[in-house]
C-alpha cells in the first residue's frame, strides 16, 4: 500500500442481526486456531485487515443464527466501566462448554484486562476492515447499488451491496452524480446534506457515485470509507 494514501476501509452492515444478546463467559486460551496476528489488533482498529477469531459451541450459533455470515460481536464492560466492542469471526468447535466462548489470550488481556471475563454476545450489525490497494483497485469502476463478491474482501458466500462512501476529508459519495470527482451540486437532503427546513436547499461538495482506482489518488482527496451492506437473496451485479 502506499504511503500517500490511507487504507480503504469497508464497513459491513448486516440487515438480519436482529438484537438478540446472549451473556457468556469469555476465556482467553492458548490455541493455534485462535492466533493473534498484528492485522487483527483492537488497538488498530482503523486499520485492521481481517477479524480475530472466537471458537463457539453450536448451541450459541443455532441461538444468535451465526451459520449465515459467521460474524459475532463480543461487547465488554471494562474496569473503568466503559464498554468495549469486538467482532470476531466465529469457528464452531465441540470443546468449549455451553455458554462459553474461547478467544486468544493476549487479545482478551488487551480488550478486557483478564483471561476470563463475562460478556455479552450478539451477531454483529457492523463492522470494518481495511482492504489493500491491489483489493481496492479491483472495486474500481464499481458504483452505488452494485453487488459484488465478498469472497473479495475475505467473506465467502457472501454478497455485498454499494451503499456509499466518504473521502478522507470527509466529502460522500452520491449517488445522483456519476464518476468519482468531487462536484459543487445542489442537494435537497442526504446525502451531503441535511435540511433543518422542509423545502431548504444547499449546494454542497460531493464525491461521484463511483469507486475510483486508488493509484490514481492522493491522501486529501483518497476514498477512505465504502458503505457496504449484506444483501440476502438478490442477483448479483457486476464484479
Amino acid at each position: 500500500m502506499s504511503s500517500e494514501r490511507p487504507p480503504l476501509r469497508i464497513v459491513i452492515s448486516d440487515p438480519k442481526a436482529g438484537d438478540k444478546v446472549v451473556k457468556v463467559k469469555v476465556k482467553g486460551v492458548e490455541d493455534k486456531e485462535l492466533e493473534y496476528r498484528d492485522t487483527m489488533r483492537k488497538t488498530k482498529e482503523q486499520d485492521r485487515r481481517e477479524l480475530p477469531v472466537a471458537k463457539v459451541n453450536k448451541g450459541l450459533i443455532e441461538e444468535l443464527r451465526l451459520n449465515e455470515v459467521g460474524v459475532m460481536t463480543l461487547r465488554f464492560k471494562t474496569e473503568d466501566g466503559k464498554k468495549v466492542k469486538v467482532p470476531f469471526r466465529v469457528v464452531e468447535s465441540k470443546d468449549v462448554p455451553e455458554g462459553e466462548v474461547h478467544v486468544n489470550m493476549e487479545l482478551l488481556g488487551e480488550v478486557a484486562g483478564d483471561i476470563e471475563v463475562e460478556a455479552e454476545a450478539f451477531r454483529a450489525k457492523s463492522w470494518q476492515i481495511a482492504v489493500p490497494d491491489e483489493v481496492a483497485v479491483r472495486l474500481s469502476g464499481l458504483e452505488i447499488g452494485d453487488v459484488f463478491d465478498g469472497s473479495l474482501i475475505g467473506f465467502e458466500g457472501v454478497r455485498l451491496k454499494i451503499r456509499g462512501g466518504s473521502d478522507a476529508t470527509g466529502f460522500p459519495m452520491h449517488p445522483g452524480v456519476p464518476g468519482s470527482v468531487k462536484r459543487k451540486v445542489l442537494l435537497s437532503g442526504p446525502p451531503g446534506y441535511r435540511p433543518r427546513r422542509k423545502g431548504e436547499r444547499r449546494r454542497k461538495t460531493v464525491r461521484g457515485r463511483m469507486i475510483p482506482d486508488p493509484r490514481g489518488e492522493r491522501r486529501k482527496t483518497a476514498l477512505a470509507q465504502l458503505n457496504v451492506v449484506i444483501v440476502y437473496g438478490e442477483s448479483a451485479g457486476h464484479q
